[in-house]
């Protein structure tokens, strides 16, 4: 007991006043993190657009083959069940501003009414999208971490059209990128990072990129998830047969002559 007194006693009500500043900045770097993987994923799933070999290259890059002579799924594995970590943590410090009953949403209501303004409102679409994530999030970094081994041009399209996938991946889509964009967006505010000498000017310019960037990666990830469905319609009789390229067959081909 005098151990624990001792500890107490140690923390001192400067400490005290200062967890909230840490906390808000655990949250901030964990979401910029989030944010940053956001942009790295989308430009994965994406290659898909450019060809199947360019998905199934950079597949193999993030397995490690242009490094250890063979593909490892498990380096994919790792790095996911990183990713699964800071969303846990970021989704535990954001709990801390959601309205803890329905009497504080309703003076938050009240209070955006009040205010009529936009950033709060953006708050409300921030913490829904947050809420959606928590759960598609969750069931999406889990397949990946489950079935690092079945990502490519050919396994990534029947997950999405046999397995039924885009029923999770669309709503999941919209949720990540306004709550992505909007998080971005209320980083730079929070920090000041773009204020400069004219702060109004430069968040009404910030703002507008903020929905240039959600379009822009909204079209992105809509066009990528057509292209999946299109390439699991066509497979769909040959669910479970791994992509490879052309480049690759000839000599398979050879091989299995002889």
């Amino acid at each position: 007991m005098n151990k624990i007194g001792d500890l107490v006693a140690g923390v001192s009500q400067a400490d005290i006043q200062r967890m909230p500043a840490w906390l808000d900045f655990l949250q901030s770097t964990t979401g910029l993190l989030l944010a940053l993987f956001m942009w790295g994923h989308m430009a994965f799933v994406s290659s898909i657009l450019i060809s199947k070999d360019a998905m199934y290259a950079v597949t193999r890059f993030f397995e490690g083959e242009y490094f250890f002579g063979k593909p490892y799924p498990a380096i994919v594995t790792f790095i996911v069940s990183l990713i699964f970590l800071i969303f846990i943590a970021h989704a535990a410090l954001a709990m801390r501003k959601f309205p803890s009953s329905y009497q504080q949403y309703r003076v938050f209501l009240a209070h955006r009414e009040r205010l009529q303004h936009s950033d709060t409102s953006l708050w409300l679409i921030q913490a829904v999208t947050g809420f959606a994530m928590f759960f598609l999030g969750t069931a999406h970094l889990y397949t990946m971490m489950t079935h690092s081994a079945d990502i490519g041009p050919f396994a990534s399209a029947d997950r999405v059209w046999s397995g039924g996938s885009w029923m999770l991946d669309l709503p999941l889509l919209l949720a990540v990128e306004f709550h992505g964009g909007i998080g971005l967006y209320r980083l730079a505010v929070k920090w000041g990072w773009f204020d400069g000498s004219n702060p109004r000017r430069n968040r009404i310019r910030l703002k507008r990129f903020m929905w240039g960037m959600i379009g822009f990666l909204l079209v992105l990830g809509m066009m990528s998830l057509a292209a999946y469905i299109k390439i699991g319609q066509a497979h769909a009789g040959k669910v479970g047969e791994h992509y490879i390229p052309p480049a690759l067959q000839q000599p398979i081909n050879q091989v299995e002559q002889k």
